[in-house]
């Protein structure tokens, strides 16, 4: 058995949670949309056709903001063409997944269904293939109340008050050689900077995020994030970055390590949004959007997307069906983005139904869990308050992660990782939360948990996710074969928590304060 010593104290925090870490992710792309929220005819769906057992399903799930429409779709969107009467509504190419995207579904049903699941709404402008005005009336069509063309348009289409919509992303990977609007980092930090400007005389009260890096591997990585602060900083509030993680290589240990590749992700993106304020003199603090990561095989290798000839709609495309080792590796994602709470204030998990997701479904039929839902699901409930800073001890191990960017398919080492990775937030109430990953795939680890200032603790919930075969997943033949189980060997004192947790395990462990 491996032993590891963890020293929390509630009076040293790293920073409060945004609610809006707990993001996730809606685009067209595949039966993300079609088949997946939104299915008129099916035995549960609504008035509107949305899904409701997906409805029911993504409460349980519990994001906080959803970003929409896209993705790649994105960079070929005309915001106007998803509004209106739906029989008006034009049919046109979806060129990103080689589709068809009948507009039946648009912002103002996506509006509609966010106010049914109680998530925020994160827009995606269009700054690949269209320009900073057309940003502007789409900001206006969404929040001004009355008076204008636009917003008198959105009451004539049935939406009599505004939607409000505060968080807004300028375009999407435009660092990205895979789509249109491609640009120099130079050429897209003026466009951003001109967009972020016009779009707050439309409505100042937004939140703006810029584009920043898809990849922490791609070559342009930090020149582009530098180049875009140095034209955008002054306009913007948050820089957007992706990661997608994968076990291509099928090592099991390397792949736990992963999470760490996207802390150091992070704290490099916030030292080159530093830089940029200090070359300003400004105390403006730019904070972190992560909102794509997943665990991505694109669905394995070769690439066997999906995509079909022939532009059919909504075909099944990127349907990934994910393993406990995959719910491991997102479950130390969520680590390492609660453990940067001071500077990453959204984050999106891509996606949330069908496509590359924790929720799948079946057209006419049942819809299930995937493994990776239940970290999510139990994090996004439980990680509200402060987020300790926690000194660790325990042993480490060397890996690598693998790039899905590069063409010679080559592995980045990391720094050697800990056998454990942990995150504790100080919950309301003087509660504590422990959420810990145990990457060694043999042995059990004895996990002592110095609590200071917490007091005499208590058991609300203990629970762990793991299983003998780390490649077992959820299917509709079998939706329950891969779920937590409750975590024994939990032991509480006066300021100590003893834990023993199981290997290749991810495990929760909710404490409150004991009378």
């Amino acid at each position: 058995m491996r032993n590891a010593k963890v020293l929390v104290d509630r009076n040293f925090t790293v920073g409060r949670v945004d609610p809006r870490l707990f993001g996730a992710f809606v685009e067209h792309l595949g039966r993300g949309v079609y088949g997946g929220i939104y299915e008129p005819g099916h035995p549960t769906a609504d008035k509107w056709g949305f899904r409701r057992d997906v409805l029911d399903l993504v409460k349980e799930l519990g994001p906080t903001i959803v970003k929409y429409p896209g993705g790649n779709f994105s960079h070929t969107y005309n915001w106007e063409d998803g509004v209106g009467p739906v029989g008006n509504r034009p049919r046109r190419l979806n060129s990103a997944w080689r589709s068809t995207e009948p507009n039946t579904f648009g912002t103002n049903e996506f509006i509609d269904w966010c106010r049914l699941a109680n998530v925020e709404p994160m827009l995606v402008v269009n700054l690949a293939t269209r320009r900073p005005q057309d940003a502007a009336y789409f900001v206006e069509y969404c929040n001004h109340p009355d008076g204008t063309t636009l917003s008198e348009l959105r009451r004539t289409h049935g939406w009599d008050k505004p939607h409000g919509v505060k968080f807004w992303c300028l375009g999407n990977e435009m660092d990205g050689p895979w789509h249109p609007g491609a640009e120099t980092p130079e050429e897209y930090g003026r466009v951003a900077a001109r967009a972020a400007k016009i779009m707050r005389w439309a409505d100042d009260s937004i939140e703006i995020a810029a584009s920043g890096s898809s990849g922490r591997d791609l070559p342009t990585f930090a020149y582009w994030d530098e180049m875009v602060l140095k034209h955008a900083f002054d306009h913007v509030d948050h820089i957007a970055i992706h990661t997608y993680l994968n076990n291509w290589k099928d090592d099991a240990l390397a792949f736990l390590a992963s999470p760490d590749f996207v802390d150091a992700f992070i704290e490099e993106v916030v030292a080159i949004a530093d830089a940029a304020a200090a070359k300003r003199r400004s105390a403006k603090r730019i904070m972190l959007s992560f909102n794509e990561w997943n665990v991505w095989y694109r669905t394995r290798r070769p690439y066997r997307t999906g995509m079909q000839t022939g532009w059919p709609v909504a075909p099944p495309i990127l349907e990934e069906v994910y393993s406990v080792e995959d719910a491991l590796v997102v479950g130390g994602v969520l680590i390492s983005l609660l453990n940067h709470a001071d500077r990453v204030r959204s984050a999106c998990l891509a996606q949330l139904v069908n496509v590359i997701a924790p929720i799948m479904t079946e057209a006419g039929g049942p819809a299930w869990r995937q493994t990776i839902f239940y970290p999510f699901a139990q994090t996004s409930r439980l990680a509200r308050g402060d987020v300790l800073r926690a000194s660790i001890e325990c042993e480490t191990y060397a890996a690598a992660y693998y790039s899905p960017h590069d063409a010679k398919d080559a592995f980045y080492p990391v720094p050697r990782a800990a056998y454990l990775k942990l995150s504790a937030v100080a919950n309301e109430g003087g509660g504590l939360s422990l959420f810990a990953l145990n990457r060694d795939v043999e042995q059990d680890m004895a996990v002592l948990v110095n609590a200071r200032g917490f007091g005499r603790l208590a058991v609300a919930e203990a629970a762990v996710l793991t299983d003998s075969d780390l490649k077992a997943a959820n299917s509709k033949a079998a939706p329950d074969r891969v779920k937590p189980a409750k975590l024994s060997g939990v032991a509480v004192g006066s300021e100590v928590v003893r834990l023993e947790l199981p290997p290749a395990s991810w495990s929760v462990v909710h404490l409150t304060a004991a009378p």
